[in-house]
């Protein structure tokens, strides 16, 4: 059962307000969280709101700001963890469930969709799943799932115009589960990401 497992992130600097707001999934009975790395990114104090209502305060594990992921930590028990899908099977036309706090006023919310299109880049960020499953400010960070529950990527941006200022409905991205799995075992056993790189310089 996924929707227990969905969190609403708020961030602040120490001594203000809440200064951000994001969702998130609870991936290990630990207490480990996975959300975006923007939703984190240069705060001191996390609260995590679960579905059910309770609050617990977090502590950042490890961040990428290439992925856009970050990993939190909260102590004691959650109310239920989530299972990742094979985001790998996935195809055009297959049903796509987002779930998250849009605003940071509406803990819970789900809608729903199609994913559109695999693989996708959107600036520097590549290989998305794009999806018209409604995704606004505050569902960063939070599950798409498919019908059986299992999480299938982690939202992290829209797209409601391009470069010459045409306007799009319907296109939200997220980070494929695969990527999501493989970034979220390093961070929680490093704190960091390793990235391979070849050396070399070229000149025509």
């Amino acid at each position: 059962n996924t929707v227990p497992a969905t969190t609403a992130i708020t961030a602040s600097r120490p001594g203000t307000s809440p200064t951000a707001s994001g969702s998130g999934v609870v991936i290990d009975p630990k207490g480990y969280i996975v959300t975006n790395n923007h939703v984190v990114e240069g705060q001191k104090n996390l609260m995590v709101i679960f579905s059910d209502g309770s609050k617990a305060d977090a502590t950042i594990v490890g961040t990428d700001a290439i992925a856009d992921i970050a990993v939190i930590k909260v102590e004691g028990k959650v109310p239920a963890v989530a299972s990742f899908g094979d985001s790998g099977a996935l195809e055009p036309g297959q049903w796509a469930i987002a779930i998250g706090s849009p605003l940071g006023d509406f803990r819970a919310t789900v809608t729903i969709g199609v994913v559109r299109a695999m693989n996708r880049q959107v600036g520097q960020m590549q290989g998305l799943i794009q999806t018209d499953a409604a995704i606004n400010n505050g569902n960063s960070g939070g599950p798409l799932i498919n019908t059986q529950g299992q999480v299938i990527g982690i939202n992290t941006l829209v797209v409601r115009s391009s470069s010459s200022g045409n306007v799009a409905e319907g296109l939200g991205f997220a980070i494929p589960a695969s990527l999501v799995r493989e970034i979220t075992a390093q961070l929680i056993a490093k704190g960091k990401v390793e990235r391979a790189y070849m050396g070399v310089t070229y000149q025509e």
